[in-house]
């Protein structure tokens, strides 16, 4: 990651009323400032607009079980070096069910992280590194999940790299006080 953005975050100044609208809906907190992420992307309102909705529906309304979904991601951010969602993931993990030993395996190495969920972590590492589930990663998944549960696992996977290769590229700040990938 760079030392500074690339690309700078709006400011809320420079922000179009439909841009402001936009980026309140994306806030957890209503009182909260906005994410670097989203800040950043509101230089791109349109973009911006249909990317969150796509993410949002893969995490908040998606089929997968949370605790799946954050294994999935917390892996994806640690293959992809990515601290933002590594940071911004952890509370989630733990709301979903994840241990802080589990979180830190996920950022380990291979060994480590299969004994968090073997299945996910495949999976994850898999389309990685090879842009595909394996065959035999594959059965034991389709043992595990529907159809569309398969399909969303691929697509939430494929997000997150889309995420790690944008904040990583843009040099999109960890807000104060957050901290990335154990070390």
């Amino acid at each position: 990651m760079t030392d500074a953005p690339r690309i700078t975050p709006l400011p809320s100044d420079e922000q179009e009323p439909r841009t402001q609208e936009l980026l309140a809906s994306l806030r957890f907190d209503p009182d909260a400032e906005d994410m670097n992420l989203f800040a950043t992307l509101a230089r791109h309102p349109r973009l911006l607009k249909r990317w969150s909705q796509f993410g949002g529906l893969l995490l908040a309304g998606g089929t997968l079980p949370a605790r799946d979904r954050e294994i999935l991601i917390l892996r994806t951010a640690a293959n992809c070096g990515t601290d933002y969602e590594w940071a911004h993931h952890l509370p989630m993990g733990e709301a979903a069910g994840l241990t802080a030993a589990e979180m830190e395996a996920l950022a380990g190495p291979r060994e480590k992280a299969l004994k968090v969920d073997e299945p996910l972590v495949k999976a994850a590492d898999e389309l990685h590194i090879r842009s595909v589930v394996s065959t035999s990663t594959w059965r034991e998944l389709v043992d595990r999940y529907d159809e569309e549960q398969l399909i969303e696992l691929c697509m939430l996977v494929g997000q997150y790299h889309l995420v790690a290769f944008t904040l990583r590229s843009l040099g999109v700040q960890l807000e104060e006080g957050l901290e990335g990938l154990p070390a």
